[in-house]
């Protein structure tokens, strides 16, 4: 039997149409990315396709083309999409539901205490996603200390205190830190954090990854 393309026959001599084949390239990747945040963001707005195409300029049809992952928009449409919607072209690339705005209440933070309770971590960002940029608050209790034996290779710390004071130790070399001093170091070697006052020590840590963790 000869077969058009694209079937084939089956062990119990059946014949079925194969899924149609796609390639895994980037604009896959984007588009499909782009499709899912345009048509939950536009839902969320309670805006039809003829209305979004009325006041973003867009045409209805290059709109449910996008929305439907058959075309990459363009920056510039893509930026006029944005504008209508109120939201940050970088909030249709997103892995998860972001519109370029997110408000974390501090009760809902995420934080890491060690064992002995006299270090607390706090995440200031989304803490369910990788990131290359992480951002923490610190606490250090009176006279305690939190040691690292580091991190990946190439992760940096920048480091200012914001109360009191801090020890800082990277491969035993120390570094006494003031109200308001900073320090930056790769924290891919052992390193201290250790409060050398009876107050508690009060610093916010950028770490950044050598790359993007996602």
């Amino acid at each position: 039997m000869n077969l058009p393309k694209g079937f084939l026959v089956t062990s119990n001599d059946q014949v079925v149409q194969l899924p149609p084949e796609t390639d895994n390239t980037d604009d896959d990747v984007i588009g499909a990315r782009v499709a899912l945040n345009l048509q939950r963001l536009r839902s969320k707005r309670l805006l039809s396709l003829d209305a979004l195409a009325r006041v973003s300029g867009v045409s209805r049809a290059m709109l449910a083309q996008i929305e439907s992952g058959r075309s990459v928009p363009s920056i510039k449409v893509l930026c006029k999409i944005a504008r209508a919607l109120k939201v940050s072209v970088a909030a249709f690339l997103e892995h998860r539901e972001c519109e370029g705005v997110s408000v974390m209440p501090a009760r809902d933070s995420k934080r890491l205490v060690s064992a002995s309770g006299a270090f607390v971590s706090r995440a200031l960002y989304p803490y369910d996603t990788a990131r290359q940029v992480e951002f923490y608050e610190l606490r250090v209790s009176a006279l305690g200390e939190e040691c690292s034996h580091g991190h990946g290779p190439g992760v940096q710390e920048n480091l200012v205190v914001a109360q009191g004071a801090l020890e800082i130790s990277v491969n035993e070399e120390r570094f006494l830190l003031s109200t308001g001093d900073s320090i930056t170091f790769y924290a891919d070697q052992p390193h201290r954090y250790r409060n050398p006052v009876d107050s508690e020590a009060v610093a916010y840590l950028v770490v950044t990854h050598p790359e993007r963790r996602d």
